[in-house]
């Protein structure tokens, strides 16, 4: 198990958890820790949203200097 936990440990901490959040929070946290997880995963292979519009921005600009070179 990760971080050397076991079940009844893992049960442990997730009714704690339960008890301090209550049922109506678990969804938010739970959609928190989703999208936390898919920035890091993103960060680690070197793509953003930031980079992504940049190359479509470079795209655009390299089609239009095609375009003008083909047209002279």
């Amino acid at each position: 198990m990760p971080f050397g936990l076991h079940w009844p440990e893992i049960i442990l901490i997730l009714v704690i958890v339960l008890i301090i959040f209550g049922v109506g929070k678990l969804p938010q946290i739970g959609g928190a820790i989703g999208k936390s997880i898919n920035e890091f995963r993103k960060a680690r292979s070197g793509e953003s949203t930031d980079d992504k519009a940049k190359d479509k921005e470079l795209d655009k600009s390299s089609e239009a200097d095609a375009k003008k070179l083909k047209a002279s």
